[in-house]
């Protein structure tokens, strides 16, 4: 009788969550079941979709829309057609400050595939993202005064546009509509005539006043900045529109919410209580804390401050300590490392090294060699560079450098937001996430020596952040981090190791 009951039950609809990050793309789906809200599906694919910049030179940092679209679809085609046809939502969030440019009637075509309609872009501009260095700090101070409490920088759409309109304006006339990557994804399936941005992106962007959530559109067109593209905003956890055509089986009508900042919802997956402070290690860094209610930031910027204050949700800000350096500083000496066996005769494949580097790490005690990260540079001191000092012979293995370079990412962000004005702040407990993080085990290591830090979340499983931000997850907010165990199906005992390399498939949520 229960069987043929759960047979005529209408089958639970699905919610998609996509994260376009600066080197992956991520896809989950979230469904109902008897123990609560579950992950049914999750993928991931690789972009690699960096390349050159025939306009920047080496400062410039742009990746292939087309090649990111390819990853999303990938994503989107190893997901069960039966439940991608049961999606009713879609929440999407990507890597910020970045801008990609379109021609409103041509930023995609739509295509029949294996499993259905999808889209590819057409008259697109190269993402020109968060990492771009063409803004030098010289070209930044002759640019207009911001209205914001946010301090411009390189790789902020913006700046990007007035860095176009001074050296190569003729770029500009191609195109009518801008906006970050997962805006112009949220466009192409809505198919806006006009792009919608959420106001943590604007934020991020510059030019943009959170208070009274506008642009700073007098400022703008009195130096002939081209505010036609500049999208419209709205805010975090509302509908940007509903899908145009059916989407690799999703059907037409799934409302799209509007897309929102990566940063905001990898801290919405840990931060439970106003006491808890976060800790994500991606592909950059931060150390960030919630605000008071009611909060509102000054004014103007301390240039000089490494701490800002982005927006969150319901009005709410977070203190952030945001570190241009973190996994990509790993990245970059692995990278470092193939160079030289190349240039040596040998062939090693990156992951291997990674692998390798972390093995020897962990068979070295700490030493006093000292690896300062900054290879990126820092928003609030843009000409720091890297350095490594107390160097000795003893600690020159592979291990040792590692570790170093590890406990250096982790106390440069620390060197931002020191834990005691944590403690000032109230702070009780600090919470770990982020990929970098989750692969490493040093690097988790460090974390822990430096700060009480607690595991969060599997990034198999951290993409949960990003699926209903936009529709009323404050009601499943007991779903997350604080009040989350992760388990797996073999054993009674909770998964403790937020490295773990369990099977996505073979999570399941205990609330």
């Amino acid at each position: 009788m229960a069987g043929s009951k759960a047979a005529g039950r209408p089958a639970p609809a699905c919610v998609l969550g996509i994260d376009l990050g600066t080197t992956s793309v991520k896809a989950a789906l979230l469904m109902g079941a008897e123990q609560g809200q579950v992950v049914a599906e999750s993928c991931s694919r690789e972009t690699q979709a960096h390349t050159s910049s025939l306009e920047a030179g080496p400062q410039g940092m742009e990746q292939n829309v087309w090649r990111i679209v390819r990853a999303l679809n990938e994503c989107l085609a190893a997901l069960p057609q039966q439940q991608l046809q049961r999606v009713s939502h879609i929440g999407i969030s990507g890597q910020m400050h970045g801008i990609v440019f379109w021609k409103r009637d041509k930023g995609c075509k739509w295509t029949e595939c294996g499993t259905g309609p999808t889209f590819e872009p057409e008259e697109v501009s190269h993402l020109i993202t968060w990492q771009d260095g063409r803004c030098s700090p010289t070209f930044l101070s002759s640019l207009p005064l911001p209205q914001s409490h946010i301090s411009l920088a390189t790789g902020f759409g913006c700046a990007t546009v007035y860095w176009y309109l001074k050296k190569s304006p003729d770029f500009l006339k191609s195109y009518d509509a801008a906006g970050t990557i997962h805006d112009y994804v949220v466009a192409m399936l809505c198919g806006l005539k006009k792009p919608l941005m959420s106001i943590q992106n604007a934020t991020s962007w510059g030019y943009f006043n959170s208070r009274s959530k506008s642009w700073n559109t007098d400022i703008l067109k009195k130096s002939g900045f081209p505010v036609h593209l500049l999208p419209e905003v709205g805010d975090p956890g509302s509908i940007a529109g509903r899908t145009i055509c059916a989407w690799h089986g999703i059907p037409k009508g799934a409302k799209v919410g509007i897309a929102l900042g990566d940063f905001q919802c990898s801290v919405y997956s840990c931060l439970t209580e106003r006491t808890d402070a976060v800790l994500n290690i991606s592909t950059s860094a931060q150390l960030t804390v919630s605000m008071p209610l009611g909060f509102q930031p000054p004014e103007t910027p301390d240039p000089s401050s490494a701490v800002t204050y982005f927006p969150y949700f319901n009005g709410d800000y977070l203190a952030v300590a945001a570190s241009l350096n973190g996994g990509n500083v790993l990245a970059t000496f692995v990278d470092m490392v193939a160079r030289w066996t190349e240039e040596l005769g040998l062939q090693v494949q990156e992951p291997a090294i990674y692998t390798k580097i972390i093995e020897a790490a962990l068979a070295q005690n700490d030493s006093k060699l000292s690896v300062h990260p900054t290879v990126f540079g820092e928003r609030h001191i843009p000409e720091q560079l890297a350095s490594v000092t107390n160097i000795a012979v003893s600690d020159l293995s592979l291990g040792h450098v590692t570790r170093a370079l590890c406990r250096g990412i982790v106390e440069n962000l620390c060197s931002m937001l020191p834990v005691q004005h944590l403690m000032e702040m109230g702070v009780r407990r600090i919470l770990g996430s982020g990929s970098a993080l989750a692969r490493n085990e040093v690097l988790l290591a460090k974390a822990r020596l430096s700060l009480t830090c607690r595991p969060a979340l599997d990034t198999s499983l951290r993409t949960l952040a990003h699926l209903l931000m936009f529709f009323h997850l404050q009601r499943w907010r007991g779903l997350f981090i604080g009040k989350i165990t992760l388990k797996h199906r073999s054993c009674r005992k909770p998964v403790q190791h937020v490295g773990c390399r369990l099977k996505k498939k073979e999570f399941l949520l205990v609330y």
